[in-house]
């Protein structure tokens, strides 16, 4: 079997009424796929998505049907796969990534400096580097093509883009996606507090079923879509250490002449980062 289209960390094969998203061992950073595997990185994101999946069902459905490579072609029942791949619904996905931010950091923090915004967002006067926002913000992006960058919209241009492509819908799905991307945040990050974990910012996408329900797809809250820091030793004024590809992006951000090819211990570091928060949030260890 062949991909029907390969994304920078997930390809995705036909399986007839369904589809088979595969997260593999790659690893992107600034839009760029690097030279290194990072082993069972694709089966976290696999597994903890399903967590979230599993838990958040109540608030919208999701695309998920199993995540066993026995439910699937023989061609998925090896070590290859086991443990990454997910069978999903066919969904018409809508053009939109959902992003919702509940701590002020990264570019946030850097257009807040500049102009007290956030995506055209106002914020509150004083807010430091990490600080909690008083509620989180929706800040709706354009998908780009690999290699390009995704560009930041407002909620009112989310309408248009959605009318554009669906007539007679864009008020409707916009505002189903804010409300959905802001429920889910809120469930999740609660969660993940209890756990010793903090989701600053995180995105989501959402396809639209064979009769227009909006169904939560593709993948949710890993260490990939998403920034988690550790709860214990947090403070805002600064930067925060985090369980995600922030280690990576500041390793290259340090190494500019790397050529995108990381060394082993930044490797070995990167995918236990990814295993703790595993760990910490199912509070099992991954199973492969």
């Amino acid at each position: 079997m062949k991909p029907i289209k390969e994304g920078k960390v997930r390809e995705v094969y036909d399986n007839g009424d369904s589809i088979i998203m595969v997260a593999t061992d790659r690893i992107s950073a600034f839009d760029v796929i690097l030279k290194n595997k990072i082993v069972n990185k694709g089966a976290v994101l696999t597994q903890m998505s399903k967590f979230w999946f599993d838990l958040t069902k109540d608030i919208v459905p999701n695309h998920m049907l199993s995540t066993d490579v026995n439910d699937m072609p023989e061609f998925f029942r090896n070590d290859e796969y086991k443990g990454k791949s997910m069978m999903c619904k066919k969904l018409t996905m809508l053009p939109i990534e959902c992003i919702v931010r509940g701590y002020i950091t990264g570019s946030g923090w850097a257009s807040y400096k500049e102009n007290g915004t956030v995506c055209g967002i106002k914020l509150p006067a004083g807010l430091l580097e990490s600080d909690k926002l008083p509620e989180p913000i929706y800040t709706p992006s354009t998908k780009a093509e690999i290699g390009d960058h995704d560009e930041n919209i407002s909620y009112e241009r989310s309408i248009e883009v959605l009318e554009k492509e669906f007539p007679g819908h864009g008020e409707e799905y916009a505002k189903a996606l804010r409300d959905n991307t802001i429920a889910l945040y809120k469930k999740c990050a609660d969660y993940a507090l209890s756990k010793g974990i903090i989701i600053a910012d995180t995105k989501f996408e959402f396809g639209l079923d064979e009769n227009g329900n909006i169904v939560l797809a593709d993948e949710m809250l890993t260490p990939d879509s998403s920034r988690f820091w550790p709860l214990e030793g947090y403070e805002a004024g600064h930067g925060q250490p985090s369980f995600d590809k922030q280690f990576v992006r500041d390793w290259l951000k340090a190494n500019p002449e790397s050529d995108y090819l990381l060394p082993q211990d930044v490797i070995d570091k990167t995918i236990d980062k990814y295993l703790e928060a595993y760990k910490l949030l199912t509070g099992k260890e991954l199973e492969v």
